[in-house]
């Protein structure tokens, strides 16, 4: 656990997503949860030992299943933005085998199967205030990374938790993603209000403004490409071909590249199906 700021932690050492607590003497507020039951627990038990009040909240910054997958092993009160339901309301009770692979952290692992989603019970529209202590913590509806996606902020501490807006040498998910959207949100991020904010990637931990613009015409390149796609009428498995030239620009580990390729070449072909070609059909996250 790495403290970033008063009050602030980020936990990167476990499978899935960047991990975020608020230690407030009301309570804690979590950002998103590991992805297996015994992180979640090791997760609880490293928390009791900040101290502070007894009440928990967590948050989740949009329904991939690397961060919602834990959320009930939390056990406490999950928010979220209104458009997760939509979501969820798609989704079985509890997570089934599938027949897929997106390139997702949890596909790594064999004993899932079977846990129940905790949908949030406290959603928002645009924005909301929490004030658990003097220093409000902002949730801003930010779309593009995917549907119901949010950044936490803490306008005192500097300090932004953006989910999957930004991820730092590797592909993000695409299948739910708009990337107009997602271009504006991260244009929005390199504003001069956040030149002085600690960003908090929902993959890695802490990234740079240098990462953003990295990310931000990385993005730019891709919709370009997928535009001249769509107006030559190619057919979807043809976004294939995209895949090398964008992965080899983010420059990944190679110990992960075969699992970047798949999220890659399975993100690419959900994304011009959902924009491109929409069907009857539904489309898998």
């Amino acid at each position: 656990m790495q403290q970033i700021a008063s009050h602030v932690y980020i936990e990167t050492a476990y499978p899935g997503v960047t991990l975020g607590a608020i230690n407030w003497s009301h309570g804690l507020i979590l950002i998103d949860a590991p992805l297996r039951p015994e992180d979640a627990r090791s997760w609880r038990a490293a928390l009791l030992n900040l101290g502070g009040g007894v009440d928990r909240l967590l948050i989740n910054l949009d329904p991939h299943y690397d961060r919602t997958l834990g959320a009930r092993a939390l056990e406490c009160t999950v928010l979220g933005h209104e458009k997760m339901m939509q979501t969820y309301r798609s989704r079985s009770a509890s997570l089934k085998s599938q027949g897929f692979e997106t390139g997702a952290e949890w596909e790594l692992h064999n004993n899932l199967t079977g846990i129940r989603w905790a949908p949030p019970e406290i959603t928002f529209t645009d924005t909301l205030h929490i004030h658990w202590n003097g220093e409000p913590l902002v949730l801003t509806y930010r779309p593009g990374p995917a549907q119901g996606a949010i950044w936490a902020e803490l306008p005192e501490s500097k300090v932004v938790f953006v989910g999957d807006a930004v991820v730092a040498h590797q592909p993000p998910f695409l299948a739910q993603a708009n990337l107009p959207q997602w271009v504006e949100t991260l244009q929005a991020l390199l504003e001069p209000q956040y030149r002085e904010y600690l960003i908090v990637s929902g993959r890695g931990g802490l990234v740079t403004a240098e990462n953003v613009r990295a990310q931000l015409a990385w993005l730019e390149r891709l919709h370009t490409d997928m535009e001249d796609l769509a107006e030559r009428k190619v057919m979807p498995e043809q976004t294939d071909k995209l895949a090398p030239a964008l992965l080899k620009a983010l420059n990944p580990p190679a110990e992960q590249e075969a699992c970047y390729r798949q999220r890659l070449r399975w993100g690419l072909h959900q994304y011009y199906l959902r924009h491109y070609r929409p069907t009857n059909e539904e489309l898998e996250e």
